[in-house]
């Protein structure tokens, strides 16, 4: 796992902020995390949850790889699974793997989320980015917008980020899975 990565996350959202004109005041506003949260993550003196990161990445129509990794660095042709940034949420334990770089045109996120755990992300209208889920392991339940479903290894679900989508594990293992995102 990458130390540095809250770290990055820190830089990253501050940029992003800073790059739209935005102050805290709006950026909370936006994606209805306090300003008081957006400043301690800013100068990485907390480890946001994913949800938080979702909120904030939906209000300023950025993917969470986007927000994990540093401005301008080249994407290597070949990453290495050892290159990968791993981030752990520190509610849930749930884990993100980025796969690909975060200036790729699609977003690649090998997750892994514990059995109990659930993680609500979307809901933000500006949020316009397509996801789909790819089962690999496990069971997961996910409800997106008005539809539930339970996926199985080798099932993939697809649907719209501006949507509240939950992902729950109430499984008898942890729940592997990939997140595909293209970017808006």
């Amino acid at each position: 796992m990458s130390n540095d990565l809250d770290g990055v996350i820190a830089k990253r959202l501050r940029e992003e902020r800073l790059a739209r004109g935005w102050t805290l005041e709006r950026l909370a506003a936006e994606s209805a995390v306090s300003r008081a949260m957006i400043s301690k993550i800013e100068r990485n003196q907390t480890s946001p949850t994913a949800v938080l990161l979702a909120r904030l990445t939906g209000a300023m129509n950025l993917t969470l790889t986007s927000l994990m990794s540093e401005r301008g660095v080249a994407s290597p042709s070949v990453r290495r699974m050892h290159d990968q940034d791993v981030w752990l949420d520190p509610q849930t334990r749930y884990m993100r793997r980025l796969v690909s770089g975060g200036d790729a045109e699609v977003e690649i996120v090998a997750i892994e989320l514990p059995v109990g755990a659930v993680v609500e992300f979307g809901g933000l209208p500006g949020d316009l980015h397509e996801e789909q889920v790819l089962m690999l392991e496990g069971v997961l339940t996910l409800q997106a917008g008005q539809i539930q479903s339970s996926l199985h290894p080798g099932d993939v679900a697809r649907f719209s980020a501006d949507q509240v989508h939950v992902f729950s594990n109430h499984g008898q293992s942890v729940a592997r899975y990939l997140v595909i995102k293209r970017q808006a």
